[in-house]
């Protein structure tokens, strides 16, 4: 059967998760200025966001927290050793690899947390970057109640 525009999700009801990476001491500004460009990327707002990610490294980051708090939504924070399932999907670098124990933060991470919430994490596009933090974002299926 073919699905139509009309079987399909709407950009309003499609949830996502973001996974973020930062360099210590990036701004709230940047975070949330990345974050929306890469909802708009994919003409989503931070209504169709569902929750936020990054590695266990970054648990002090101040802007993170800052960032959940103002968007009103949950910040997991994940160990390398549970990312590691996520990494074959994304690629990675040494120095991210040295500094917080993960080769990627920001894919493995919205996987992650993507799993965690519903079925069939994926990733939604590439990651975006500014010039102190990461962004990837991913989909999932809301697994029946």
């Amino acid at each position: 059967m073919l699905s139509t525009a009309s079987d399909r999700p709407s950009a309003s009801t499609i949830q996502v998760v973001a996974g973020l990476g930062c360099r210590h001491g990036c701004s709230l500004d940047e975070l949330l200025e990345l974050l929306i460009h890469s909802l708009a990327r994919h003409e989503l707002t931070v209504d169709n966001l569902a929750g936020l990610a990054s590695i266990a490294h970054k648990r002090n980051e101040a802007s993170l927290h800052g960032l959940a708090e103002n968007l009103a939504l949950e910040l997991v924070f994940f160990a390398p050793e549970q990312l590691s399932i996520y990494q074959a999907m994304t690629a990675g670098s040494e120095l991210t690899q040295a500094a917080t124990g993960s080769p990627a933060v920001a894919e493995p991470c919205a996987l992650a947390l993507a799993a965690r919430m519903g079925a069939s994490p994926c990733l939604l596009g590439e990651k975006d970057r500014s010039a102190n933090a990461t962004c990837a974002l991913a989909t999932f299926d809301r697994e029946p109640a």
